[in-house]
């Protein structure tokens, strides 16, 4: 495993957007549960929610890492958000064994998952069949019962794809062909 000491987080936020704002809100609440020194958690400002922007999120937080930063683990809202940050650890000579990246979405990664070689670990892949069932049938009870759904309602219901599992995993629900 990795030493705190050496590892650092980047946690491209969006605040902007609730969804966005929950997920990395959650992103580095989990991380300090885990240990990581709060002061080892960068956040950086995304412009746009792709992956240019994100690269230069993540640019604008690793020239204030510390001359002992060895390990990155990479954060954000979506995919996109986590693969330009894992562009930008490449761009900075951080080797791929020395970065972790995790997304959410699980199908914009793809063509990343098929690479070898790549500090994009995985992607929290959501559950679609669920979410949209679930969606229908609050829908459905509102309009036919006059029940008001909640105006939030937790969609958790997720699988890390990884390398080793993605192409079963989307076989699963339908999503690979």
């Amino acid at each position: 495993g990795w030493d705190w000491k050496d590892t650092y987080a980047v946690i491209n936020t969006f605040n902007e957007l609730d969804t966005g704002k929950k997920r990395t809100d959650g992103s580095i609440k989990s991380l300090e549960e885990a240990g990581i020194p709060k002061d080892h958690i960068l956040t950086a400002a995304l412009k746009t929610l792709d992956v240019p922007g994100s690269m230069d999120a993540t640019n604008s937080a690793l020239v204030k890492l510390p001359n002992g930063a060895k390990n990155l683990i990479i954060g954000g809202m979506n995919d996109n958000t986590v693969l330009g940050g894992v562009r930008a650890t490449e761009s900075a000579g951080f080797a791929a064994a020395n970065v972790i990246g995790i997304g959410i979405n699980g199908t914009d990664a793809i063509g990343e998952l098929k690479k070898a070689n790549s500090g994009f670990f995985g992607s929290m892949l959501p559950s679609p069949h669920i979410e949209g069932y679930k969606t229908a049938e609050m829908m459905y009870e509102w309009v036919t019962q006059g029940t008001e759904p909640p105006k939030y309602t937790a969609m958790d219901e997720v699988t890390l794809i990884t390398r080793e599992n993605f192409q079963a995993e989307l076989t699963k629900i339908g999503l690979w062909k």
